[in-house]
């Protein structure tokens, strides 16, 4: 909401200060989040990733058409650079013999990575401050986006390059077919949070049963299950986060949210290509 100026003073000097948006929690996993305040909305919903971001969501009015396509050209933006920086990775290990031969033999690299990616994440995610100041907002995001990329890079490694390039064309093709899809339909994927919170608590503990499982038996099927739900669930977050930019739904973004918002879809798209390339990749000889 925003305040004329009088009384935007009147309020100052009453000690009452300017509104801010509302408080929201992101998703469980490193590997997801969520958010919200939307539109005309008067609850906060809550996912299980805390945060202590009190901005995140905001009570801003999308009618500015050209506000909003500034905001989602930079999040695309933003996006476009983290995909092509990941497929350069994922190409240099996969095709290249030396680099994939020396990422399988140091795991240690693998670790170092993922703590820096846990590391930036819960930064990006957690902290307004660094996440909407420049340039320590695109610092944090270079620095993440590399620690995933490697990620990336060396689970495609254990994979044969066909494997790899046909993970790579699905996972184009269902990307731009929800985000397609994401812009068109009528139907509001932001109001459904309760229900993808349950399928992805569903997915966590099926991934810990089949962690407990695998030292004792590894079970194919129970693996292509977990594959195909990890798939369809990060699908449905695609979809909820392209419409969390698109301001027209129950819940959206703050326009100052362009570095969360690229960081969120980012998330979807390389878990989407990660779950692919476990169902149907094949390993190498």
């Amino acid at each position: 909401m925003l305040l004329e100026p009088t009384r935007r003073k009147e309020e100052t000097q009453a000690g009452c200060g300017d509104p801010s948006g509302r408080p929201c929690l992101r998703d469980p996993f490193p590997e997801r989040r969520h958010h919200d305040t939307g539109k005309g909305s008067s609850s906060s919903y809550e996912s299980g990733f805390p945060t202590g971001d009190h901005e995140l969501f905001t009570t801003f009015s999308w009618d500015d058409q050209n506000v909003r396509r500034v905001f989602i050209r930079k999040v695309y933006t933003i996006l476009l650079i983290q995909l092509l920086v990941t497929l350069g990775v994922v190409a240099l290990f996969t095709f290249c013999d030396p680099v994939k031969d020396y990422v399988q033999a140091n795991p240690g690299w693998y670790w170092a990575s993922y703590a820096v990616f846990f590391a930036t994440y819960l930064t990006l995610a957690c902290c307004s401050g660094p996440r909407r100041h420049f340039p320590w907002n695109l610092i944090l995001l270079t620095i993440f986006t590399l620690s995933m990329a490697y990620l990336t890079g060396m689970l495609s490694s254990y994979y044969n390059t066909t494997s790899v390039l046909l993970c790579l064309g699905i996972t184009a093709l269902v990307c731009l077919s929800v985000t397609v899809f994401s812009f068109q339909t009528k139907f509001d994927f932001t109001s459904c949070q309760g229900v993808l919170f349950v399928l992805l608590m569903t997915l966590f503990f099926s991934g810990l049963i089949l962690a407990i499982l695998l030292p004792f038996q590894y079970v194919p099927w129970l693996h292509a299950v977990y594959a195909v739900l990890g798939a369809g669930v990060f699908t449905l977050f695609l979809a909820f986060d392209t419409q969390l930019l698109m301001g027209s739904r129950r819940h959206s973004l703050s326009p100052e949210e362009y570095i969360f918002g690229a960081l969120n879809i980012y998330l979807d798209i390389i878990y989407i290509f990660t779950f692919f390339l476990q169902l149907f990749g094949t390993n190498r000889e």
